[in-house]
């Protein structure tokens, strides 16, 4: 039986990387045909295509996004958005968050995968941590979206949290110094079943089911300076290590 489980579960993981790949290349055609409709709404735009995308891709392999409110969200407003992440299905989330277009940070070594990271390279703020002139350009861009009005998303943790013995790791104070210095508000949400859907250790762990996203109270940083940094990264810290340890079971 072990065996069998096994065959279909890598029969299904090749259907999923062939619909992805599919995917991935009409979506490539459809932002190159957009290209000459000018910049003013091209973000706009690569945010609806991804959108798309991503619904699309759950709806082929049985993945079901939903969205559980803790507390009210103003979706009129740009927000910082943190989350945790410990799965490469934390990303396909990000694009369907209800009528929020949103420009994630993404690694720069991801735009070297074909084709896919051209889509990438247009719907993601790019972070080359290469030089110190690279990572300020990151920070610039950031900034340009949000005075744009569109919402930002980062992962704080930067990088996979690899062990299940606690929810999160240390956090970065990049989110937290930008959020206090342009006085926009930090939306927490959590990814609750991302890894159930794939481990971080392989892509072919891959699962159907749902893939629920969590956003709790906004955290507003109006009474926030600069000298408040750490203090605001560990309220946000705390409260998502305790809404992950409320959805999900980790040692005490």
């Amino acid at each position: 039986m072990t065996v069998l489980k096994k065959i279909f579960q890598l029969i299904y993981c090749i259907y999923a990387l062939i619909i992805f790949a599919i995917l991935t290349i009409l979506s490539a055609i459809a932002l190159i045909l957009l290209i000459p409709f000018g910049k003013a709404k091209l973000s706009k735009r690569v945010y609806k295509v991804c959108r798309y995308w991503s619904k699309t891709w759950y709806a082929f392999i049985g993945i079901r996004h939903k969205e559980i409110y803790e507390a009210k969200h103003n979706f009129s407003k740009p927000h910082i958005f943190v989350a945790n992440h410990n799965s490469y299905m934390d990303i396909p989330p990000i694009v369907q968050l209800r009528h929020q277009p949103i420009r994630p940070l993404g690694k720069f070594e991801s735009s070297k995968i074909p084709i896919f990271g051209w889509v990438y390279r247009a719907a993601v703020i790019m972070v080359d941590r290469s030089s110190p002139e690279k990572r300020a350009k990151s920070l610039r861009n950031l900034k340009a979206a949000l005075y744009k009005r569109n919402s930002i998303f980062i992962f704080p943790e930067g990088t996979f949290s690899m062990t299940h013995k606690k929810p999160l790791k240390s956090f970065f104070s990049g989110a937290f110094k930008l959020a206090i210095e342009m006085q926009i508000p930090i939306q927490p949400i959590l990814m609750i079943d991302a890894v159930d859907r794939m481990h971080f250790e392989s892509v072919f762990s891959l699962t159907p089911g749902p893939n629920r996203v969590v956003y709790l109270e906004t955290i507003q940083v109006t009474d926030y300076t600069m000298d408040d940094v750490e203090k605001l990264k560990n309220e946000v810290y705390n409260v998502m290590d305790a809404g992950l340890r409320k959805y999900r079971t980790y040692p005490q």
